[in-house]
């Protein structure tokens, strides 16, 4: 299954998101399809880029997004 999920990058205590498209069988961090967004909680107030295109359209096709990243998705209009 191709789940929208959040990658952690950043140092520690100092996290940092990107929002991508992976099979459901890779690692948090590891492999991924595609890279639609980024997300930095440490901001005030928090960033949060992401290409609503391509999050509808893997939407569409199947892919099946996380509760955190559903959130993040639909504050940014992508849902």
């Amino acid at each position: 299954m191709v789940k929208i999920r959040l990658r952690r990058m950043g140092a520690k205590k100092n996290p940092f998101y990107r929002i991508v498209v992976a099979d459901s069988r890779y690692p948090r961090d590891g492999r991924f399809i595609e890279e639609i967004g980024t997300y930095d909680p440490t901001q005030e107030p928090a960033l949060l880029k992401v290409d609503t295109d391509r999050a509808q359209a893997w939407v569409k096709t199947g892919a099946q997004p996380t509760e955190t990243v559903r959130a993040l998705l639909k504050k940014a209009g992508a849902l």
